[in-house]
């Protein structure tokens, strides 16, 4: 778990790390909102593609190998885009980047599925997940102090460096489940309650079958309302804020900051409160979905009324509220994973969710970007958000409605 976290801090200061230099590339490179934000989509949709062949290959080759070699390729184009010089390049580099993170958030899901009873997932989950809104949290002061200090290429290339040294850690020190000869009384523990399952790993005509599944129809286009409203806010808040409200760059870091450790919060309690309704007896699906829809309507409520906030405190909190809620959902997305599939296909379903909803989520920061190119103002982007989050909210309520099972068709 200490490992995951430091990896999906990692990994989340390197997406923020273009967000916060927003601005100061716009302005050396060239580029217009709408530049900055096709290089923001690069990113996601690569990242959403990648996506597909990760579940598979999770299944067989296991986390060691994944993470690491994925965490070691991202780490390497991350400190390329310090070196970049031309708009083409830099879409390259963010493909790349994209491509070399798409293994993260699956092989975070099979680590905690793989070494956690059902009962016991909801806090290392929301551990995990809080990991990644911690270092939006920290990313946006520290990357504006590295800029201030040693420019923003030398931000890119410091932190893929960073990240060069945790692969290597992750490859020495972790040892995948089927490495070790377990216990009866530790296979029971990590068994009892789960999904029933064969052991074997999923055929090409069982992972084809799952785009066949209703349930995984709305996982998908539920998981798109919540990455769409996460990904908005993750591209282009210092920009909203340091135009919308005039900041300069060390007010935009830590104002920025500040949302991001509302998402953290809401990721942290979804945990005890996903844990504490199960041991009060609520059915862990049940549990996942009332979390899941209360979090996306409420997002999507204090997402509508951003734009009216009159100062800058105002619009942090409201920002910050509806992060809170956005990831308290999202985390409950990932941990409806663990309590409604079956253990060998948890991999591939997160893959299969993050695709889809990667790939829609990447509208976010080039809509947004010509919406704000158009309209000099970010008021119909928020609003956009806001529906989309509702919708998927709606995609939880009336399609996800029964496990994925071995026997699902």
């Amino acid at each position: 778990m200490f490992l995951l976290f430091m990896a999906a801090v990692i990994n989340f200061l390197d997406r923020s790390s273009l967000s916060v230099a927003n601005l100061t590339i716009r302005q050396d490179l060239g580029l217009n909102a709408t530049e900055i934000g096709m290089l923001l989509s690069a990113f996601s949709l690569a990242y959403g593609l990648a996506q597909l062949p990760c579940g598979p290959l999770l299944d067989r080759k296991g986390p060691r190998i994944m993470l690491g070699l994925g965490m070691f390729i991202w780490s390497v184009f991350q400190a390329s885009a310090g070196l970049i010089h031309t708009f083409s390049q830099f879409i390259l580099v963010r493909i790349g980047l994209g491509i070399g993170e798409a293994p993260m958030n699956p092989c975070g899901v099979k680590v905690i599925n793989d070494w956690f009873n059902i009962k016991d997932r909801g806090l290392p989950m929301g551990i995990f997940n809080a990991a990644s809104t911690i270092g939006l949290a920290i990313s946006p002061p520290i990357l504006a102090m590295m800029m201030l200090t040693i420019g923003w290429r030398g931000m890119f290339i410091t932190i893929g460096l960073m990240g060069i040294v945790l692969s290597i850690g992750w490859y020495v020190l972790y040892r995948n489940k089927t490495s070790f000869s377990l216990s009866q009384e530790e296979q029971i523990y990590l068994s009892a309650g789960s999904v029933s399952a064969r052991a074997e790993p999923m055929s090409f005509r069982e992972w084809r079958g799952l785009f066949k599944n209703r349930t995984m129809w709305g996982m998908m286009l539920g998981f798109s309302g919540i990455n769409y409203t996460a990904w908005l806010y993750l591209a282009w808040l210092p920009g909203y804020l340091q135009s919308t409200y005039h900041l300069n760059l060390t007010n935009t870091g830590l104002f920025s900051s500040i949302p991001f450790l509302f998402g953290a919060a809401g990721m942290l309690s979804n945990g005890f409160v996903t844990d504490y309704l199960v041991r009060r007896g609520m059915a862990p699906l049940k549990s996942r979905k009332l979390c899941i829809v209360a979090g996306m309507l409420l997002s999507a409520a204090f997402t509508s009324v951003v734009a009216r906030a009159d100062t800058t405190g105002s619009a942090v909190v409201l920002i910050g509220m509806a992060l809170f809620c956005i990831h308290f959902a999202g985390t409950s997305c990932w941990g409806l994973i663990h309590v409604g599939v079956t253990s060998r296909m948890t991999a591939s379903v997160g893959s299969i969710q993050n695709f889809a909803s990667f790939v829609f989520a990447s509208f976010a920061p080039v809509v947004t970007g010509w919406i704000v190119d158009t309209t000099h103002s970010f008021n119909l982007a928020l609003t956009i958000c806001s529906c989309v989050t509702l919708l998927g909210a709606l995609s939880y309520i009336f399609i996800v409605r029964d496990p994925i099972t071995d026997s699902s068709r």
